[in-house]
């Protein structure tokens, strides 16, 4: 894949881009039912509009859309390979970790695969990450750190990183730093 050059010339002042939130994200698909069959029965996401093109695109947080699914080249298109360019992962805040532990174990008993469960530590955030049937990883979080603008980030978190919701919760992250 050829790299794409920047050509936007040095800044000569602040960007005045202020990001309000994720907007939406789009996915290519190998299947479309199957993605929207994961995406409405394990995120709780809603179909709000299809296309003929076959593009379906869900909502779940107020939006039109917040995931947009499109046709790949079938479902023999073959996935990135390791270290390869593509979207790494996109993350949807829940409530707190009640909601989390309750989603873990919701996963766990559809079978589906948990890639990593636990306090971030840099942002502070404690979550679940998991696969969509495309590969596309999924994390859903809470308590990720708040930064007012000119604000420092929270210090790298000493020791190692805490690997379950059990630990996060048994080592409640200082409120202020």
């Amino acid at each position: 894949m050829d790299q794409v050059e920047n050509k936007a010339g040095p800044a000569t002042r602040p960007s005045p881009v202020r990001v309000k939130k994720l907007g939406h994200i789009v996915l290519q698909v190998r299947d479309i039912e199957r993605s929207v069959k994961f995406y409405t029965e394990v995120l709780n996401f809603r179909v709000s509009d299809r296309q003929d093109t076959g593009g379906t695109f869900l909502t779940g947080i107020g939006d039109h859309h917040t995931i947009g699914l499109f046709p790949s080249d079938g479902p023999n298109a073959e996935q990135p390979s390791h270290g390869a360019v593509r979207l790494h992962h996109f993350a949807l805040q829940v409530d707190n970790m009640d909601e989390l532990f309750a989603i873990r174990e919701w996963l766990k008993e559809r079978g589906i695969p948990i890639e990593f469960e636990g306090r971030r530590r840099l942002g502070g955030h404690t979550s679940v990450e998991f696969p969509d049937p495309d590969g596309y990883l999924v994390e859903l979080f809470c308590d990720m750190d708040q930064l007012e603008p000119g604000q420092r980030s929270r210090p790298m978190a000493p020791g190692p990183q805490l690997k379950s919701l059990e630990a996060s919760r048994a080592n409640p992250k200082p409120p202020t730093w």
